[in-house]
């Protein structure tokens, strides 16, 4: 008996051989400089019983230029989810490389075999799909599809080219693939990543924008750097109605993307078209809907929102506990301390150097800082040295854990000499490599690991073996090739038809990294996997790490692909000491909370050379806004630690003073990232999306919702000018200092050296405590509460939240018995002030004995005093200790002066436990 499954493959192959003979003749060998053939047409199409579309596209014109076409492609359309629509388009006749599935989960398309004839029985006519936000339509011949927003028919993305168009149809060679899209000339996109922007956050047209993972310093502007990450976030505004939506190029081959201003297009050297649309329409929710397919931001561990000090040349650890010793001193916070290579022996991963980190005290110091709340941090980079006495690198060998050239594991140069590159997409690799992190963790019982390198960086290029002399020489700076290689140009995927703009110069993929014509497990070709292999690298030291005595695991890779937030942080990598490179610094933070990495930062006074003072004054304003805030520089420098200044000391704790009483307010956001995906370092736009002033604004940010830094950036300023949008804004340096806008406003802000401008929005209700030297001592303190409403108004709500829980627990949720969430809430309502609680899970708060403190109610209408205080409707005043005062509050722009009076009122020594819902009430008048 005959399977359908059977006819099915009957049926598609006879389909494909009539189609292939069909479109034999046509061919061309006509030169069109700008365009590439006549794209494909639609010779079927029917319903999936999934409820997707899937078609067959054949070939109009085959023509020579990048290779050959192929001829047939298959095309599925789905809406997998209300918020997001699919539109895959492939080989119709054999496999080709897509991103693993199993190293990013996803729905999976129809099989191949299952494209045509089996679902003959549902032809379709139609030419529109609608899905509950999206609409897709499509064009017979040539091919092209649109997609629409169902509410108000705007087009979002359209791949139709008329002759008046400078871009080609749809081109799927094998190692060269072209797709465009119109777009209006108002849309403002941001993302495409990672580069270092000179123009701020948006997009800029005619900027090239280059995604494949390269080993070259961030002060390369517009070149491909650390990272890739093929998405971007289109806002758009239409009479004053503002949406968002999101596209994903699921693609982890070399790409160009082209950016008019009027188009996008897309010229890949590899792979699918695997592209996936997000409806918004807020900032948030595309956000909320990436990460809900690609993978939710990693829950962080408390410490990690500490600062953090680094520094490549900590030669011993005499020098290590200097350091801490000295920020003690020096009364600046510091939570973690780290080591770039120095602890190694040889630069041998897992390995300590026993004469200048030996053993016995390096355990002493790590038992010392421990016992205070402090963690250590350790660097590993992917190259295993080449050597036979080496256990890690014998139990590699073992375990055939290597990337492979020509049968034998490839050959490479990193800092300890001749190397070779475990291969992350092989199981008995992760195997391993989980095994070597618990068998360092024993030798050393470091707090996390720093993964650097990761791109694949390599001091060598090409096949290479290892020379007889020493190599390398212990002289120079260590990364001068002294293997004997010789350059690979033979493969087609080591010089494929087209040349990416890689490095900014048209490099050679191949260049400084692994030869793309080697392979990993299963014959994947470096060619195609080149640009995951730091994310994959994060997956496996993710694992080792979260074996260890169970404890929430802290990576920080450079190289990072879509999905990596799921399992790391990220710094920005090597920057300078300029001006210039701090304002670049909030553009890629802002760019990988949308990437949906949302734990980033820079290295805080530039990687090198030497910062000025005033500059490391300026960067640590900014770096103590950072997410993940560190001081790292490099061996070649001189030491730029907080306290080598006094002036910056200063700056250093004014700044990182703020950050350690806004802990509890970072770690909630870190909850909300984890499971909604929201950044934690927002461009502006994300609250007021409908406000255009902001659409580009690169040199502010705001933390969460409602918490704005405005810091000076630029060398010799004593004051900023900073954009308020609409509303009541309150500084939060001194509380009585309020801005308040009608239609937002540009205000000159005093901001001598040592003093960064942070403002609250109106509506919101902001948990701090008192502060501290570590974060596990801060977080035993008090907590106040500020409640911020729009200045003077009779009738207004502020709402905000707290999650507390066990941060050395893996996971970050309620209802595991360790942790509790808190909605607070405030009102008022013609002089009738309301603060309460919703509190979720309380006993963990309630074990833990916190307790609110005081709380700060400002924008109130100042006619009249306190009266009728009360809580959980107990009259307060002369039953307690509590202190009522009442501040006026000074208008810092002209627009707010001309307003009646408003106040402050703070209540102090209230002692109410976190744990337990409150409800707390009074009269102005």
């Amino acid at each position: 008996m005959v399977s359908s499954n059977h006819l099915a493959a009957i049926s598609l192959s006879s389909l494909l051989l009539a189609l292939l003979l069909c479109s034999a003749g046509a061919s061309s060998s006509s030169k069109n400089s700008t365009k590439i053939g006549q794209g494909y047409r639609l010779v079927s199409i029917e319903e999936t019983p999934d409820g997707g579309l899937i078609g067959i596209l054949q070939v109009k014109q085959k023509t020579k230029t990048y290779g050959s076409d192929i001829p047939l492609l298959r095309f599925y359309v789905k809406h997998e989810a209300d918020n997001r629509l699919r539109v895959h388009i492939t080989d119709a006749q054999k496999q080709r490389w897509e991103v693993p599935y199993n190293l990013l989960p996803r729905e999976q398309p129809p099989p191949l075999s299952q494209s045509i004839g089996k679902f003959r029985k549902n032809p379709i006519t139609v030419s529109e799909y609608s899905g509950s936000e999206f609409l897709f339509s499509y064009t017979s011949d040539p091919f092209s599809f649109v997609v629409k927003r169902k509410s108000n028919g705007e087009t979002l993305f359209d791949t139709s080219s008329g002759d008046s168009d400078p871009f080609s149809s749809l081109v799927f060679k094998d190692q060269y693939l072209e797709i465009s899209t119109k777009l209006p000339k108002d849309a403002s996109l941001y993302g495409l990543g990672e580069n270092t922007q000179p123009h701020g956050i948006k997009l800029y047209p005619s900027d090239p924008y280059t995604l494949y993972t390269t080993d070259i310093s961030a002060i390369n502007l517009n070149a491909d750097l650390y990272g890739s990450h093929p998405v971007y976030m289109d806002l758009r505004n239409s009479g004053g109605k503002a949406s968002a939506h999101a596209v994903l190029l699921l693609n982890s081959n070399g790409m160009d993307v082209f950016y008019t201003g009027t188009s996008l297009t897309y010229k890949i050297i590899g792979g699918v078209f695997d592209f996936y649309f997000f409806s918004g329409p807020s900032p948030l929710n595309v956000v909320d809907q990436y990460t809900a397919l690609i993978g939710r931001p990693a829950p962080m561990p408390y410490w990690a929102f500490g600062f953090h000090q680094c520094r490549w040349g900590y030669h011993n650890l005499s020098v290590v506990e200097d350091v801490v010793e000295n920020y003690k001193k020096a009364q600046i916070p510091l939570d973690v301390i780290w080591n770039d290579d120095d602890h190694m022996d040889g630069k041998k991963d897992f390995t300590l150097n026993p004469a200048n980190y030996p053993r016995p005290k390096l355990l002493n110091f790590l038992d010392k800082i421990h016992n205070i709340g402090m963690k250590y941090v350790v660097i590993i980079d992917p190259g295993i040295a080449i050597n036979t006495s080496y256990g890690v690198y014998q139990r590699g060998v073992a375990n055939d854990v290597f990337i492979k050239y020509d049968g034998e594991p490839f050959v490479a140069q990193v800092w300890p000499g001749a190397v070779n590159f475990p291969d992350f997409l092989n199981p008995k690799t992760v195997s391993w490599w989980v095994d070597e992190i618990r068998r360092f963790h024993e030798l050393v019982p470091v707090d996390g690991l720093w993964i650097d390198m990761n791109e694949v960086s390599n001091f060598c290029s090409g096949k290479c073996k290892v020379p007889k002399g020493k190599c390398p020489t212990g002289t120079g700076p260590g990364w001068i090739c002294c293997l004997e290689c010789k350059n690979i140009t033979s493969t087609r995927w080591d010089d494929p038809p087209y040349k990416i703009n890689a490095s900014g110069i048209k490099a050679p993929i191949g260049f400084k990294t692994i030869a793309t014509s080697a392979y990993h497990y299963n014959g994947v070709l470096e060619y195609d996997a080149h640009s995951l292999y730091g994310f994959s690298q994060s997956i496996a030291t993710h694992k080792g790490l979260q074996g260890l005595q169970g404890k929430r695991p802290f990576i920080l890779s450079r190289s990072t692909y879509v999905g990596s937030g799921k399992y790391a942080a990220h710094w920005t990598g090597d920057n300078q000491g300029t001006w210039e490179n701090l304002k670049y610094s909030i553009s890629t933070m802002l760019n990988f909370g949308i990437f949906g990495v949302p734990m980033v930062g820079s290295d805080i006074c530039g990687f090198y050379p030497q910062p000025t003072e005033e500059l490391c004054n300026r960067w640590i304003e900014v770096g103590a806004f950072y997410p993940f805030s560190r001081d790292h520089a490099n061996y070649y420098s001189p030491r730029q630690e907080l306290y080598q200044w006094q002036s910056v000391a200063e700056s250093a704790r004014n700044a990182l003073g703020i950050r350690y009483k806004l802990l509890p307010f970072l770690y909630t956001l870190n909850y909300e990232a984890h499971v909604s995906g929201a950044p934690i370092a927002r461009p502006l736009f994300f609250s007021f999306p409908t406000y255009t002033e902001c659409y580009g604004l690169s040199t502010q940010f705001l933390l969460g919702s409602s918490l704005m830094v405005s810091p000076v950036l630029e060398q010799g300023k004593t004051q900023v000018k900073a954009l308020f949008p609409p509303g009541s804004w309150y500084s939060l340096l001194d509380w009585t200092h309020t801005i308040t806008s009608k239609d937002g406003v540009y205000v000159t802000l005093d901001a001598p050296l040592h003093v960064v401008n942070v403002h609250l929005y109106q509506n919101t209700i902001l948990p701090m405590q008192q502060g501290g030297l570590v974060s596990k001592e801060a977080r035993t303190t008090p907590f106040t509460l500020i409640v911020t409403f729009p200045s003077g108004a009779a009738q207004g709500e502020a709402k905000g939240n707290l999650f507390l829980d066990n941060d050395e627990l893996p996971d970050m949720n309620l209802g595991n018995g360790y942790s509790t969430y808190v909605d607070l809430y405030a009102t008022v309502n013609q002089g009738a002030v309301k603060v309460w609680s919703d509190v979720q899970e309380g006993k963990f708060a309630l074990d833990k004995g916190w307790i609110i403190d005081s709380i700060s109610v400002l924008g109130l209408d100042g006619s009249g005093a306190v009266s009728s205080l009360e809580i959980d409707g107990k009259p307060l005043i002369g039953a307690s200790n509590v202190n009522v005062s009442t501040s006026q509050h000074e208008h810092l722009n002209s627009e707010g002066e001309g307003e009646k009076k408003t106040v402050m009122v703070a209540l102090k020594g209230l002692q109410i436990p976190v744990g337990k819902n409150f409800a707390m009430t009074w009269k102005m008048g």
